[in-house]
């Protein structure tokens, strides 16, 4: 059996407030919730064993406090940000459609935000730096940046990223198959129950 090739887990932040009730939460500092940080400390759990030689995380507090309590270290990179919503900061979906049927924040418009294309050059960075680590990563970072950085890792265009589903508090884990890159697991949920 050949050794096992390096692989990148993907930890989405616990629970805000904001993203339990939708809201775009891209440049807005949110708070984690006490559930939130429950969550993290299950990550740290479900985690555990495992060692990292890249520990890297958006400077964004839920996301730093989410790696903090999981049991990790990390350095902040400020490509790992979540996507800049402009004035849909703050917004819902829904109440964004009232103005404008059928948006998402995969198509546009951002206005006042970044665009796709944005965001991707700050994914592909990110990526480039995991493939040249060629060692077990962790990433703690945001939903959509997360969804379009997998979009990336998988040699995608950046708006494939709306095909991966992503909850809060879960881990994903992207690697190779055969020498291709693949998506290894996806939004697993840690189990509940960890002590504070």
């Amino acid at each position: 059996m050949p050794d096992r090739t390096p692989e990148v887990v993907l930890v989405r932040h616990g629970e805000t407030a904001w993203s339990a009730s939708g809201r775009h939460t891209g440049r807005t500092d949110v708070p984690l919730t006490d559930r939130g940080r429950a969550q993290a400390r299950a990550i740290g759990a479900a985690l555990s064993g495992r060692t990292f030689a890249v520990v890297l995380t958006s400077p964004a507090g839920r996301a730093t406090d989410t790696c903090r309590l999981a049991g990790f270290e990390g350095t902040v990179d400020e490509d790992l940000r979540e996507w800049d919503y402009g004035e849909h900061e703050g917004r819902t979906t829904p109440d964004i459609r009232r103005s404008d049927p059928g948006w998402t924040v995969w198509r546009g418009p951002i206005p006042g935000g970044e665009g796709i294309d944005e965001v991707a050059d700050r994914a592909d960075r990110v990526v480039e730096r995991l493939a040249a680590a060629g060692a077990d990563a962790a990433v703690f970072s945001h939903g959509h940046f997360l969804r379009l950085l997998t979009a990336r890792w998988l040699e995608l265009p950046a708006v494939e990223g709306r095909r991966f589903v992503l909850d809060t508090a879960t881990v994903s884990v992207l690697g190779t198959e055969r020498e291709v890159r693949a998506v290894l697991r996806w939004n697993v949920v840690p189990p509940p129950g960890v002590p504070s």
